[in-house]
């Protein structure tokens, strides 16, 4: 990722093109999610209550988040993907309420992991190797990273201004910040995985609403068949795409 202290990004599209390379291609069809797991088996969870993107949306209620760890999933994801005149940011793409479906789901809960001991952070070759589940990443890592804000800044992260909050976010990109309760950078890059998911996934999955990042980006969708674009380096693909349950732009 671009280091966060460069904000604005000086290319979005380019970032978000190259963003999709570090996503999981299930994550754009469909939805993978990307908590590293070395000592675990951890597969793609299963979305929670998938819904047609055609549906009417009412204001999203968070399930997992409660009212203070909401505010921050928003106002991180917001600094993380902002919106600009060449697309969607994070917030219109709907990725909070993404993250928080699947809070819901297998994988948030570890269910799919190896989680006995011992837990001994070994080399980064290794992979993940904590005690905690994706739920538990973001519990205690919001809480000791508002605790954080409060101490330096005064405020929490929510109510910092947009410069601090970029701030913030690149000493956790770079594990500059000592948070109580999970390494920094642990915590970031499960919050910048799980913010490009929902940007890229599946409308069904709650983000990427109204399919602008694949617009954005003119990825084709959940498409059957486009074998003839294939080799077709550089050139536009015409038809737009379309999601699992049939939308299309």
């Amino acid at each position: 990722m671009q280091n966060m202290s460069e904000s604005p990004l000086t290319s979005r599209r380019g970032f978000l093109r190259k963003a999709v390379a570090l996503v999981p291609a299930g994550a754009l069809a469909g939805c993978n999610n990307g908590t590293p797991g070395a000592t675990s088996s951890a597969q793609p969870g299963a979305s929670a209550a998938a819904q047609p993107a055609s549906a009417p949306r009412a204001e999203y209620k968070p399930r997992f988040f409660d009212a203070r760890e909401w505010t921050f999933v928003q106002a991180a994801v917001d600094r993380l993907i902002p919106a600009d005149a060449e697309g969607p940011g994070a917030l219109e793409a709907g990725v909070p309420e993404f993250i928080d479906r699947q809070m819901d789901t297998p994988w948030a809960h570890g269910a799919l992991w190896y989680m006995q001991g011992p837990f001994v952070q070994g080399v980064p070759e290794l992979g993940y190797q904590l005690k905690l589940v994706p739920r538990d990443l973001y519990r205690l890592g919001i809480a000791s990273v508002n605790a954080h804000c409060v101490k330096a800044h005064g405020h929490a992260f929510d109510a910092l201004d947009a410069a601090t909050r970029d701030s913030a976010l690149a000493d956790l990109e770079k594990g500059a910040i000592e948070l109580a309760d999970v390494p920094a950078s642990v915590f970031f890059g499960q919050l910048l995985q799980n913010t490009r998911e929902g940007y890229f996934c599946d409308p069904i999955h709650g983000g990427n609403r109204g399919m602008a990042a694949w617009t954005m980006i003119g990825f084709p969708g959940a498409r059957a068949d486009f074998m003839d674009f294939v080799n077709q380096n550089g050139q536009a693909y015409p038809y737009g795409p379309v999601s699992i349950n049939g939308e299309r732009t």
